[in-house]
């Protein structure tokens, strides 16, 4: 059966960790047939959760895509993970839907996980709605869950419903756009529809006219009908709930248990009926300007929002149709490489579970497998149609691990099973660092790194440990030093000659050239990792040959790629050389280039030597009640705290921190807030390191190359 583009909803179900989601799906699939029984989390049965890893853990860590048919609508869904280790997996299917639908749990209100997914929901301008899940829980407060989104998500929070009782013996909703009370069986499913009770009809009809008044301000014709009828009809209420939710003017709220299987069916319907479709959306941005609106007649493009690979079947790639019709045995292009796919099968899904279909309209989601060259954000379109969607943009990383095989005969082929992971999931970096020798893993947390080790343990069969990275120095120095060195050695024929005399000092932006030396050359580098090498040539009477002072800045550059205090990259130096002599016979090149370095290398240690650290700017948003814990950790670190400011009823906390200090970070305030704090990293810039801490590494370098060199 095949779907056009006004008869599909693709909705992205968001929340913090525990929120219900996956459960609400199971109850949206089963009130819609699509399944004849629920599962159940605890039990590892659940359609969208079928990852073994995520039936280990009893928690989504992985988005997947499920669809059902409602009254004659696909509606596509896609479940995510709730922890902000996973925010690319929330980040991309946001890409490809066309409504949020944000779970809040009723005992715990607005968690950080929901503050951090509403940010991203704010820049894809995604309608959504709502929905305070678990008003089972003996501790459930809806009317707090609501202020709290209320205060955080603004007045277009709107409830259309509200629990007639909550807790324990939940099962009553008063529903104020229909102006009925929905009474459910124990078991739940389908309710009893009755009056509102006396006690709550003045409460429901003020919602009710609010939920009016905002569905008559998208529309002047419905505003005049509105005035002069004091309400509108159950048509003009559909059309204008469906104009505000579109233009993120209004954001409803549901009520639901989803454990007891309560309130999904009426946000089905809700879905079906006032949700926007694909058509409904605005057109989608193209790299480079322009946009794509969703048209079936139009000539086809699709965009790749995720890849998987799965044993015995190799790449699996989701992909949505932005324009045209995809049909099965299609040959599109791929924007980036150019490199022609065919689509032998196409596919719906439920969680594993493929269906085989013929067709697929714009505005749909869908699946194929084994694309030899394409993956996630790469746009495919027919041939000689070049367009390419809006790339998704994932976030930094905030957490960084060395990765150490169990033997140098794997490390080709951990690599390559990292690899695979970086290219399902882009929030994971692999780069093998020749400044650190080590191969580093970057991610979002600690549970994000540590389920990337599991996959490879248990997919590749390949053991892997973390260690701590090396931290990446830089060295610099603080005055003026002249000096000079003497490259002389004779074994038999020819011999070396060469020698340098030079000036090293701490080089700035605007620095005027040296007033006392003879300026006859200038040379800027910038160096590959950062700041600056301003090189001056100011040999006067030729006591050196000009063209030997390439071969001395090929030595000067040799020892700033591992400077002399640690073994770090050298930064924002300017040297003169000013004087010395060369041999007719055996100047040349090499005699030079080692005079160079050690020319260099002995000023350095002269010239006011310091360390400098790779500084981050931290931010970290969190409850009041945890501040205090969170600024007694912060002062373990070194860190400067910058500023503090409120943020919805959250503190945000804003702080400058060493790089060698937020090592496993996350971790730390998980566990400081059991869970209920976020934070980003930006590196903001290089800084000096303290005396003793100089000291302490300069000794570890030293002690450390006289162990290799003995």
């Amino acid at each position: 059966m095949n779907f056009e583009t006004k008869d599909l909803r693709n909705v992205v179900l968001l929340g913090h960790a525990h929120s219900g989601k996956t459960t609400m799906i199971e109850c949206m699939l089963y009130e819609a047939h699509g399944i004849t029984r629920r599962g159940n989390v605890e039990e590892g049965n659940t359609v969208s959760d079928y990852n073994p890893l995520e039936q280990e853990r009893k928690s989504s860590l992985f988005s997947s895509l499920e669809h059902t048919i409602w009254k004659g609508s696909k509606i596509n869904i896609i479940d995510t993970p709730g922890s902000d280790d996973f925010i690319g997996e929330v980040i991309s299917a946001l890409k490809v839907a066309d409504t949020a639908m944000m779970v809040l749990n009723a005992a715990h209100g607005v968690e950080v996980g929901t503050e951090l997914m509403w940010e991203y929901v704010e820049k894809f301008n995604t309608p959504s709605l709502f929905v305070i899940n678990q008003l089972d829980h003996e501790k459930a407060d809806f009317d707090n869950t609501l202020e709290q989104a209320v205060s955080r998500f603004g007045k277009k929070v709107v409830p259309i419903q509200y629990p007639l009782n909550q807790g324990a013996g939940f099962h009553s909703i008063v529903d104020a756009l229909r102006m009925v009370v929905y009474e459910f069986p124990p078991d739940g499913g389908k309710p009893i529809k009755k009056d509102i009770p006396e006690s709550e009809k003045e409460k429901a009809l003020e919602l009710h006219n609010k939920l009016v008044e905002a569905a008559a301000e998208n529309e002047e014709e419905l505003m005049t009908r509105f005035f002069e009828q004091g309400t509108l009809s159950e048509e003009d209420l559909a059309y204008g709930l469906r104009m505000a939710i579109a233009h993120q003017s209004l954001f409803p709220v549901f009520c639901a248990s989803a454990r007891n299987n309560m309130g999904t069916g009426r946000i089905m319907g809700f879905v079906h009926d006032i949700c926007p479709s694909p058509a409904d959306r605005p057109a989608a941005p193209l790299e480079g300007g322009g946009n794509l609106p969703c048209n079936s007649e139009d000539q086809t493009t699709i965009f790749i929002y995720k890849t998987i690979t799965e044993p015995k079947v190799g790449n699996v790639s989701y992909f949505k149709v932005y324009a045209g019709k995809l049909k099965t045995g299609d040959e599109l292009v791929n924007a980036s490489n150019r490199n022609s796919e065919r689509f032998g099968q196409l596919y719906i899904a439920n969680g594993k579970n493929r269906e085989s279909v013929d067709t697929l309209y714009a505005g749909d989601i869908g699946v194929v497998v084994k694309l030899k060259d394409s993956h996630t954000n790469n746009t495919l379109n027919v041939k000689g149609l070049d367009r390419k969607i809006e790339p998704i943009h994932f976030p930094e990383p905030r957490i960084r691990v060395a990765v150490v095989p169990p033997s140098k005969n794997d490390v080709e082929k951990l690599a390559k099973a990292l690899h695979i992971i970086q290219e399902e999931d882009p929030t994971v970096i692999v780069e093998q660092s020749a400044e650190l020798k080590q191969m580093l893993l970057y991610g979002q947390g600690q549970l994000h790194l540590d389920m990337v080790r599991q996959r490879v343990e248990k997919g590749q069969d390949i053991r892997m440990d973390f260690v701590k990275p090396r931290i990446p120095y830089r060295e610099t120095i603080t005055r003026v030093a002249n000096g000079d060195y003497r490259h002389k050695k004779q074994s038999g024929g020819a011999g070396q000659f060469a020698e340098v005399h030079m000036r090293i000092e701490p080089y700035y932006e605007g620095m005027p050239d040296p007033s006392d030396l003879t300026v006859r050359n200038r040379e800027e580098d910038i160096m590959p990792w950062g700041g600056k090498l301003v090189f001056y040539w100011c040999i006067v009477g030729g006591s050196i040959d000009a063209k030997f002072s390439n071969a001395i800045k090929k030595g000067v550059l040799n020892k700033m790629s591992e400077g002399p205090l640690t073994g770090s990259r050298c930064r924002d130096i300017r040297v003169c050389i000013y004087d010395g002599k060369m041999h007719p016979v055996d100047s040349n090149d090499m005699a030079f280039q080692i005079a160079g370095t050690m020319a260099f290398k002995n000023n350095f240690q002269n010239a006011g030597p310091q360390l400098l650290e790779p500084i981050y700017d931290l931010e970290i948003l969190c409850s009041d009640t945890s501040m205090g814990d969170i600024m007694g950790d912060l002062q373990t670190r070194r860190a400067i705290i910058m500023g503090m400011d409120r943020d919805g009823h959250y503190q945000k906390i804003k702080a400058r921190v060493p790089l060698a200090e937020i090592d496993n970070y996350g971790s730390t305030l998980r566990s400081l807030t059991q869970g209920r704090a976020k934070f980003s990293l930006k590196f903001a810039e290089y800084g000096p390191v303290p005396a003793e801490l100089q000291r302490k590494l300069t000794e570890e370098y030293a002690r450390e190359y006289e162990e290799e060199h003995a």
